[in-house]
């Protein structure tokens, strides 16, 4: 009797990231919510387009990664830096975007006091 065999490692398969999340995954709800939000009203501390020098990440991208964090008990930086190059569902929500820890420990020190009321307004939001 032979076992079940999978797909060749070395077989091209194409497909889009659009289709590897499900349509009622929570990332989506992360991506909408923070997409329709204002954080200079919330008093986020909003990164400026640089002129010189490596060009900065969007704010967004920072809170969209700490959701995900927030929604599935990731609190580590580094972890978070690990998760958006390995998971499926941060690159979905990133588009292939990944800062490495440093950043995304900035991004918590520069908004300590914003971070917890954002949960909030998306629990009040989702239920």
């Amino acid at each position: 009797m032979q076992h079940i065999s999978g797909i060749s490692r070395k077989q091209l398969q194409i497909s889009s990231l659009e289709d590897k999340i499900a349509s009622d995954n929570p990332v989506r709800f992360i991506e909408a919510f923070v997409e329709h939000i204002s954080l200079e009203a919330l008093g986020f501390t909003v990164q400026t387009i640089k002129s010189e020098g490596h060009s900065s990440f969007d704010t967004k991208l920072f809170l969209k990664i700490y959701l995900y964090g927030y929604l599935n008990g990731l609190r580590s930086s580094r972890k978070l830096e690990k998760e958006c190059i390995r998971n499926i569902e941060l690159q979905w929500l990133l588009e292939a975007i990944c800062p490495n820890y440093h950043s995304i420990s900035d991004f918590r020190k520069q908004n300590p006091a914003v971070i917890p009321k954002t949960t909030r307004i998306g629990a009040k939001r989702k239920s």
